[in-house]
């Protein structure tokens, strides 16, 4: 697989992740907070910042009955109305261009997640270097054909899918441009679990589709995007509010300022880690070969004495003969005088 640029960043199994803090509706309709989020996740470290661009009138319609209100006792959102929470969480698009010049202004790349053709041509307009495509859009056909005529890189999220349904979304999004595309594992709980994420799909899935594979994380903390990299994770995906305390939609499962920091320190040092196979002494370790055991005498002995597990005995430090030798030196003799505390090396016996 080609590396994939995004902005100044390229994402592929050699370089380090790619971290993206989502902003959805934790601005809390306040355009001052918005932009003190991009502030702050850019201070975190984070690469990217990431919009969510709709309307309550592109994403439903108005109406406040059955299925139109959320009635599930697990959900954060239960007991609201789609069309009065989408109204409340959207990022007015007037919006748009102040925090895309804030976002250059840190040095943050910013760029969306479109829901529908409108907001595309937006975008568009306002030069995003890549999109997102929301997991619940993910069987939205036209607008997946809308996003790839960009030419634009897709990074599309899998949650509530079958393999067949990422399938015909992949297919559809080569088939009409998209050329460089990035699936992100996600389970579309709020918060997730660790046991419901199953990462062990990341690696199956880049094979099957012969793409990168990354996380979209709703769990809390940091565990489940860290072992992701092991399993070859190169794009992370977190909500993320300055504080909790203070609300917003997704603020439950999102992560704070000092928690994005340690996500990105962490991820780092996951892939840091990954390096290549590798046995042998590092050269790193050999100035720790003196603590590993090995051969002394341990007692005075004159020249053609017999070696026995008195006055020889396996210790540190290791500059003696290798252990393994141990049994085959016994009832052997001693070729000259040694001290107690000489490292015992061929020559001796």
């Amino acid at each position: 697989m080609q590396e994939i640029k995004i902005g100044n960043y390229t994402i592929s199994p050699n370089h380090k992740p790619f971290l993206i803090a989502e902003m959805s509706g934790n601005h809390n309709r306040s355009i001052d907070n918005a932009l003190k989020i991009i502030d702050a996740a850019a201070k975190a470290g984070a690469h990217a910042i990431k919009l969510q661009t709709y309307t309550a009138d592109t994403l439903t319609i108005d109406v406040s009955h059955g299925e139109f209100n959320i009635t599930d006792s697990k959900s954060l959102w239960n007991g609201r109305n789609l069309y009065n929470l989408y109204e409340e969480a959207h990022t007015p698009w007037e919006w748009h261009k102040a925090l895309f010049e804030r976002a250059k202004e840190k040095e943050i790349l910013i760029f969306s997640t479109p829901f529908d053709d409108t907001s595309v041509d937006f975008l568009e307009e306002l030069g995003v270097p890549a999109y997102k495509v929301a997991s619940f859009e993910n069987n939205h056909l036209p607008l997946l054909r809308r996003i790839a005529k960009t030419g634009k890189p897709v990074i599309m999220s899998t949650g509530i899918s079958t393999l067949a349904d990422i399938e015909i979304a992949v297919r559809t999004l080569k088939e009409n441009g998209c050329k460089e595309l990035i699936l992100l594992k996600c389970t579309s709980t709020y918060p997730a679990t660790p046991e419901n994420t199953n990462l062990l799909t990341i690696p199956h899935m880049a094979e099957l589709f012969n793409c990168y594979v990354g996380l979209s994380d709703h769990t809390v903390g940091v565990g489940v995007s860290i072992a992701s990299i092991a399993l070859g994770a190169r794009v992370i995906e977190k909500h993320f509010t300055i504080n909790r305390s203070e609300g917003g939609v997704d603020s439950a499962f999102s992560m704070e300022p000092d928690e994005f920091k340690i996500l990105v320190q962490e991820t780092e040092r996951a892939f840091l880690s990954l390096g290549k196979v590798s046995y042998g002494i590092l050269e790193e370790e050999k100035k720790s070969l003196t603590f590993k055991r090995s051969i002394y005498v341990v007692e005075d002995m004159r020249e053609g004495d017999l070696f026995t597990e008195k006055n020889i005995r396996i210790i540190r430090p290791g500059l003696g003969l290798s252990p393994k030798y141990f049994e085959q030196i016994i009832g052997k003799r001693i070729a000259k005088d040694a001290k107690r505390g000489t490292a015992l090396t061929f020559d001796l016996i």
